[in-house]
């Protein structure tokens, strides 16, 4: 637990959420005439991170003690910003390279370099996990409830 971590975490993360509730209007509300559409679950993410954030920064308010007793107490390591830019950059580079690359393959290389960014080694186990996870929802969202992601590049 760092307190000045924790409150510039939910700055950015209500910045964020703004940014996602606005882009989202964007978005046609509705298809085919049903009250659900495209900009629905963007916009309820949106919403959710807004909320969250809020609830992290009163918590970093009103436990500014408890943050300083569990920082004396334990063992405590700075945040690692490392692995914080690696998957920062690598979500900024997913939402870059997703049309051009299809989501197939952007999902792929997401989540392998997420999941060696938060625990390095288990290379293979790591290349598995993301490609049947990337197969498995592109072809259950595309083929099962007929919705359209970006394919192949090719």
């Amino acid at each position: 637990m760092n307190l000045k971590f924790d409150q510039i975490a939910s700055i950015v993360f209500l910045a964020i959420g703004i940014l996602v509730v606005v882009e989202s209007q964007k978005i046609s509300s509705s298809a085919y005439g049903s009250t659900i559409g495209p900009s629905t679950f963007p916009m309820g993410l949106g919403i959710l991170l807004i909320g969250l954030s809020v609830l992290l920064f009163i918590e970093t308010i009103q436990n500014k003690k408890t943050y300083k007793i569990v920082e004396e107490h334990e063992d405590f390591k700075s945040p690692n910003y490392k692995r914080f830019v690696i998957i920062f950059l690598s979500a900024l580079g997913y939402v870059l390279l997703l049309d051009v690359l299809g989501y197939l393959i952007t999902t792929f290389v997401f989540l392998v370099i997420g999941f060696q960014a938060l625990e390095r080694g288990k290379i293979l186990t790591s290349i598995i996990i993301a490609a049947v996870f990337s197969s498995v929802i592109y072809f259950g969202f595309v083929n099962v409830l007929g919705g359209s992601l970006p394919g192949l590049p090719f």
